[in-house]
């Protein structure tokens, strides 16, 4: 059933209600969408901008500039500076942050449902920043020290280094940071020239989640970001890396352990199999996982897992583990066992059921807070085109089998040749 405006006209909006009346959806006139979810029985709303752009966006010679972006969005409007920003954020008791990732950068907040207008206003005007030309150079050397900081972390090392590797064809291949030379070669006219491009609004998406009246909510929406000029030409399109086979070996002394991964070809992120996938992922490398009890438990990994690496057109499987040198083959050849004996055997009964009630859990708490909710509606407009009631998130978890693992194994083999990868201060494998 559709909701009706009633005697509320929005001529400037091009209207596409969704089936089920919790959701609304719809487009300005600039074409900025907006997603609401009615949440009538909580007390709160939480809402943010989702910018479609991220580190795979970057042009090679701004490697790092969403992540730069991000951080200078903060940093002053036409109407505030970058203290009253922060100020009147903490002013209403907004739960707010952002971040940017290999494909999109997220502002966001939680209120009660009283102050939503205001925090999207403060979080619309920081959509058009001024990227203040005298706060560029002091942030500049924040992301430096990001970079830095990252480069001191063996995990961070290798998460870059695989990524170098398999998607050597394509901008996934940047680190969400950059790299020490890019960041300090980048000015901020270059920066502002993605920014226009990339944040124009028909690449935006406000998505709200909580108490709130829709007819009202787009009111002050429409007032609030409607007047912004679109884009016509937002950059270059995006490209799937192929996904490559073989093995890489990036030597760093100043570390004492090793990390070993394993990636292979996956689905990507709104595939019907994605949750099979990660119940595949949660069985071998999850809390009271295979990993756990036949690597760790052994002493041959410090730290095992598997997660799901999902963007819209490309997605690995990757096993990962921490070790001491001497054990790098140990924890190759366990990691490699465990996916053999998964794919020969199948799950275990008892290992569906358990992994799926966690996932259920997780689902049904995060819906019943708005800032969680806001996490999932984000995923599925982004990767989907269209949010999911969570009914229809959990009836996904429980389609999940025996048998629809075993088809997920067929159609992606995690026990082939893939692709190896080893950071640390060893040369393993030679």
């Amino acid at each position: 059933m559709h909701r009706s405006l009633g005697k509320k006209t929005l001529p400037e909006l091009e209207k596409s209600f969704m089936t089920d009346t919790r959701f609304v959806q719809e487009k300005l006139s600039n074409d900025l969408t907006v997603v609401i979810e009615v949440m009538p029985h909580v007390k709160s709303a939480a809402g943010g901008f989702l910018a479609r752009t991220g580190a795979r966006d970057d042009p090679s010679e701004l490697a790092g500039v969403s992540h730069f972006l991000e951080h200078m969005m903060f940093k002053g409007t036409a109407h505030r500076t970058w203290r009253q920003i922060n100020i009147e954020l903490d002013e209403i008791g907004s739960y707010y942050n952002a971040y940017t990732s290999k494909d999109r950068t997220f502002y966001y907040g939680w209120v009660r449902t009283g102050d939503l207008e205001r925090q999207i206003a403060i979080l619309a005007d920081m959509m058009r920043s001024t990227l203040p030309a005298d706060e560029f150079d002091m942030e500049k050397n924040v992301i430096l020290e990001e970079i830095a900081m990252s480069n001191d972390d063996l995990e961070s090392n290798a998460y870059d280094f695989l990524h170098e590797c398999v998607c050597a064809d394509s901008s996934l291949a940047w680190p969400v940071l950059g790299y020490e030379r890019t960041i300090k070669a980048m000015t901020r006219d270059g920066m502002h020239d993605y920014f226009a491009r990339r944040y124009s609004p028909g690449n935006l998406i406000l998505v709200i989640a909580g108490n709130v009246d829709p007819d009202e909510t787009l009111s002050w929406v429409n007032r609030l970001c409607g007047s912004w000029t679109p884009v016509t030409d937002i950059g270059s399109a995006r490209r799937a890396p192929l996904v490559k086979q073989g093995k890489a070996v990036r030597r760093l002394g100043r570390f004492h352990q090793q990390v070993v991964m394993l990636a292979f070809a996956s689905v990507p992120a709104g595939h019907p199999m994605e949750e099979t996938a990660q119940v595949v992922a949660a069985i071998l490398g999850g809390s009271n996982s295979r990993f756990y009890w036949n690597i760790v438990q052994k002493g041959i990994s410090t730290r095992t897992g598997v997660f799901q690496e999902q963007y819209a057109d490309f997605s690995l499987t990757v096993m990962y583990g921490l070790c001491e040198p001497e054990n790098c083959a140990s924890l190759h050849d366990a990691m490699r066992r465990e996916a053999v004996e998964l794919v020969e055997k199948g799950p275990r009964p008892e290992e569906i059921q358990r992994v799926k009630n966690l996932r259920r859990t997780a689902l049904a708490t995060e819906s019943e807070a708005p800032f969680y909710r806001l996490g999932q509606i984000v995923d599925d407009v982004d990767y989907r085109g269209a949010p999911r009631p969570v009914e229809e998130r959990l009836a996904a978890v429980d389609a999940v089998s025996a048998e629809t693992v075993a088809e997920y194994l067929r159609m992606f083999p995690i026990t082939g040749e893939g692709f190896l990868a080893s950071v640390g201060p060893c040369d393993w494998p030679q």
